[in-house]
């Protein structure tokens, strides 16, 4: 089964993506996580992001699409994944279906976590992350027990640099401008699942969970 999160920065797609591939038994692809062990490992894929990545500037789609696609021939992944971040606009979602086709295989849901843009700044605003496993952390809705430190790894947590009310302002801006078109897509396909993403973490995890029944 290959299940398909989007939501906008802070809408919880890392957390649920993770609660759900444990419950289905699934590998979660986040394309995030795939762009720091390309780099890290210095294959030739990473090595092309990281020119882009070190201006600031987007990594192109077809790299990216090339980077998850890979992920997806793994043998861990011939069940099926969930992916997390991926794609972000038409394009990527487009290329992913013409690549899936090509191994006999598709795209069986799309779940799209809902957030009001008001509480989306609210939860950005106090997110901290660990430097070291990358978990997310919320001041407010998941401190840490200790604060400043993982729970998961001991890591020092961190505010990203990004995480203030303006430029939270404009990247939710972009997403909603690239996502938009991508929901429209998915949603003529018959994939896609709206899930309000307002509460708990548990409490949008059974929403999730019963709409993919």
């Amino acid at each position: 089964m290959y299940i398909i999160l989007l939501g906008a920065p802070g809408a919880g797609k890392g957390t649920q993506a993770m609660m759900l591939a444990e419950k289905l038994e699934l590998v979660q692809v986040a394309s995030g996580d795939l762009f720091r062990q390309a780099l890290a490992q210095e294959t030739e894929l990473g090595e092309q992001a990281k020119v882009y990545m070190e201006k600031g500037q987007l990594v192109p789609d077809e790299i990216t699409i090339q980077m998850v696609l890979e992920r997806l021939a793994a043998p861990d992944c011939k069940d099926g994944a969930i992916l997390d971040g991926f794609p972000r606009n038409l394009q990527q979602a487009k290329a992913l279906d013409k690549a899936l086709k090509e191994q006999s295989k598709a795209i069986d849901r799309v779940v799209y976590i809902k957030v009001s843009e008001g509480e989306l700044l609210k939860r950005l605003s106090g997110r901290w992350i660990c430097r070291k496993c990358q978990a997310p952390y919320h001041e407010v809705d998941s401190p840490p027990k200790v604060k400043g430190k993982c729970d998961r790894c001991g890591g020092e947590l961190y505010q990203r640099a990004d995480d203030n009310t303006e430029t939270i302002k404009n990247r939710l801006e972009v997403y909603f401008a690239e996502t938009s078109p991508l929901i429209d897509y998915y949603k003529q396909a018959g994939k896609l699942l709206e899930i309000n993403g307002e509460g708990g973490a548990a409490e949008v995890n059974k929403r999730i969970a019963a709409a993919l029944q």
